[in-house]
């Protein structure tokens, strides 16, 4: 319970030791432990990179064990499509680990024809047509694969709301790019890609982009909602002011 308190109120600067806490109950507590453990695992993990960390954690405390598979599939199937496909564009693999993987080994089974589209496509990258709107994303980030101009980037990302990690690497050191994804980019990734989005001159001063950014950071309902701890603020604002990150140039 405290794991699951700390986790998401956003107490602590990052959630990993959370994960780890939660994968040592579901690993060697007690039964009661390892249940509540695995019931909570939905509530910690809440991306797919939480996931692929809480993985990597369990199978280091023990092997794939039926309330491991059944947390894992359970993760899967208990998100809505369109949601559920936003995560595998997003966080296609972490710490070793993909959504093939995790697929494959908690056995999960599709709760819809919407979401077997989805596991279809993690495990073998065949997205059968007509695709449904609910999995455009997707389509977007196939697409995206074969474009050839920025600008068709930039609309797929409005049109479609491809993230970062599901545009092309060649294409994020455009600045049409990188405007495109700051209109609807999550605080902490705003954050996190300050010194990137100055590299390619989207902020500079005065600019819309510099008053965007600094119009979300003074809004403290949403860094709340968002989970963004003081001290990554604080890590943001050093890393920005030196001018470069530890492992930057």
């Amino acid at each position: 319970r405290r794991v699951v308190e700390i986790s998401e109120e956003g107490r602590a600067p990052k959630n990993d030791p959370a994960i780890f806490a939660l994968a040592i109950c579901a690993k060697v507590g007690d039964l009661a432990t390892r249940r509540a453990a695995y019931a909570a695992v939905g509530k910690v993990c809440r991306t797919g990179t939480h996931l692929m960390h809480f993985a990597a954690y369990a199978e280091a405390f023990g092997g794939w064990g039926r309330g491991l598979r059944t947390a894992v599939a359970t993760w899967y199937g208990a998100r809505p499509a369109s949601a559920l496909a936003y995560q595998l564009v997003k966080y296609q693999a972490r710490d070793g680990w993909s959504n093939r993987d995790l697929l494959r080994l908690s056995h999960a089974v599709a709760p819809s024809d919407e979401h077997n589209r989805l596991y279809r496509w993690a495990t073998h990258g065949d997205l059968a047509e007509p695709v449904p709107a609910s999995l455009a994303i997707v389509e977007a980030f196939e697409r995206a694969k074969e474009t050839r101009s920025a600008r068709e980037i930039a609309e797929l990302i409005v049109r479609h709301d491809l993230p970062r990690e599901g545009v092309p690497t060649a294409w994020l050191k455009e600045r049409a790019v990188w405007e495109a994804l700051l209109a609807k980019m999550p605080l902490g990734a705003t954050i996190r890609n300050l010194g990137t989005m100055t590299r390619v001159g989207l902020v500079e001063p005065m600019s819309s982009a510099e008053a965007t950014i600094v119009e979300r950071l003074r809004d403290a309902d949403a860094l709340r909602r968002a989970r963004v701890h003081p001290i990554a603020v604080l890590a943001a604002l050093l890393t920005y002011r030196s001018g470069r990150g530890a492992r930057g140039k």
